[in-house]
């Protein structure tokens, strides 16, 4: 079916996008379309309200379709469209998983994980039934799509899906009371009036309790919007501080080169270099300068990469005071406030309708 349509959608003037295989993109002229497909569901945004009809109609020749007009949900996400632009969340998705924890009446959290080391995958005696933790913290993954501040807790509480203790169900069940107190928080995204990539990088040293790997997370912004981030346990074993954060930075140089060639193809090229902004002066320091050192030899291939954009000048490396470091919420667990004001700067906040009410 995919290959049916992939084959008639070029007939009529959209290429396959090249970055995302369910992408679609037609330009001729001043006019210009994207397509998304996922399995039946189809999301459309046209330059006009005269080329999305004639996409309508030639795609309604070929295949059952039904329209259902301006956007509002899709795979389960909510689009609510306001005069700030467009407000994504998962209101009955999260309710949902709320109930499935049987939380409903419980006291919420302040954060979703707190700020004490992390568990290790030996502590305690095994959970009694861990199929229902292993649907909790598959559920739990999906509403990251949402709510990239939880994005750090279902990561470590994924960690252990092969054999969850009791404490860390507890810690499943910490991410759920959070979420009992912020079910309306959401993300927004509003029109950026500069074309711009800037990263945000970090990663926490060796602080996997069990294996000493570290934790590598970071966030892009296109303009001022949350578009990608990561939060992700390092696959190997670094050395150092300054080793984990290059591998942290190397991640999220990779990252801004799919975006870039993203955004390329979508005609919205972006002219500057990329800010990547980590906290680490050892890491920044690496990223410039060409001299291989005897102990940096074994990370040559992330070292190389990285230094190949910076020199071609599509990558700045720029050192931000731990103190602003936006990233850390994709690494570790911050006190309240700090926490707070990290998930505002992410762009996490409540429905525009129900702020408005209140």
């Amino acid at each position: 079916m995919v290959s049916r349509f992939a084959d008639f959608a070029s007939t009529i003037g959209f290429t396959h996008s090249r970055c995302d295989h369910s992408l679609f993109i037609f330009h001729q002229g001043h006019d210009m379309a994207y397509l998304l497909l996922y399995v039946d569901d189809i999301v459309l945004v046209t330059s006009s309200e005269k080329l999305r009809q004639r996409i309508m109609t030639m795609f309604s020749h070929e295949f059952a379709m039904k329209d259902l007009g301006p956007l509002h949900s899709f795979l389960g996400i909510s689009v609510t469209r306001s005069a700030e632009g467009l407000f994504l969340n998962q209101h009955a998705y999260t309710k949902e998983i709320i109930m499935r924890a049987g939380l409903s009446n419980c006291n919420a959290a302040t954060t979703p994980v707190d700020t004490c080391g992390k568990t290790s995958s030996k502590s305690g005696k095994s959970y009694s039934n861990p199929t229902k933790y292993r649907s909790l913290a598959g559920a739990l993954q999906y509403l990251t799509f949402t709510r990239p501040d939880i994005s750090y807790a279902v990561q470590q509480v994924c960690l252990h899906m092969h054999d969850p203790k009791d404490i860390h169900m507890l810690a499943l069940n910490r991410i759920v009371r959070y979420l009992q107190g912020t079910p309306s928080l959401g993300l927004h995204i509003h029109r950026s009036r500069t074309p711009s990539l800037v990263a945000f990088t970090d990663a926490d040293w060796g602080g996997s309790p069990d294996t000493r790997r570290s934790t590598s997370g970071y966030c892009v912004y296109y303009g001022d919007n949350l578009i990608s981030w990561s939060s992700k346990r390092q696959p190997t074993l670094s050395r150092s501080s300054a080793e984990a954060e290059y591998r942290g930075v190397a991640n999220v140089v990779a990252e801004s080169c799919w975006l870039r060639n993203l955004l390329l193809e979508l005609k919205c090229p972006i002219p500057k270099a990329t800010l990547v902004f980590c906290d680490n002066i050892s890491a920044i320091y690496l990223a410039g300068n060409p001299v291989q050192h005897q102990r940096t030899k074994h990370i040559e291939l992330d070292i190389h990469f990285v230094r190949e954009k910076v020199a071609k000048g599509q990558v700045r490396i720029l050192h931000v005071p731990t103190r602003y470091q936006i990233a850390d919420i994709f690494t570790k667990g911050l006190p309240r406030l700090l926490f707070e004001e990290f998930r505002s700067s992410l762009g996490i906040r409540s429905s525009p309708a129900s702020t408005a009410g209140e």
